[in-house]
């Protein structure tokens, strides 16, 4: 008696752990994300006039990157570049993940507050306007 298995595995591309071996899908496929935070010139200037110096950004509570306040892109920069602040966030199985953010001065004033959302193998660029 002579058997076929398929070989299992993740089979989903946009998954980190993606095997191009596998033919058949095993549910094991887990998933990353990340998010830049950025902003430009007016926003920077509002900032700076109000007094704020440095800013703290958070995610779920959990601190993720720091910047002078008087720091600004001139457009979207592209996620990892240095400066940035740029997430990654472990998506688990599922492909997309929502998480609470927050941004706030060296005094605790929080400027900017949401929500980022997260999709499996890409960046999302987010500008903060105020």
């Amino acid at each position: 008696m002579i058997s076929c298995s398929k070989e299992q595995g993740c089979t989903d591309i946009d998954a980190t752990n993606f095997s191009e071996t596998a033919q058949e899908d095993d549910g094991s496929c887990g998933y990353k994300g990340r998010n830049i935070i950025w902003y430009g010139k007016t926003t920077a200037e509002k900032l700076v006039a109000d007094g704020a110096t440095t800013l703290t950004y958070y995610v779920e509570g959990s601190v993720v990157g720091s910047s002078a306040a008087s720091v600004y892109w001139t457009g979207s920069p592209n996620c990892g570049i240095d400066g940035s602040v740029t997430i990654s966030k472990d998506l688990g199985n599922v492909k997309s993940k929502s998480f609470s953010y927050s941004v706030k001065d060296q005094t605790g004033y929080e400027y900017f507050v949401g929500t980022l959302n997260f999709s499996a193998n890409t960046c999302e660029a987010i500008e903060l306007i105020w």
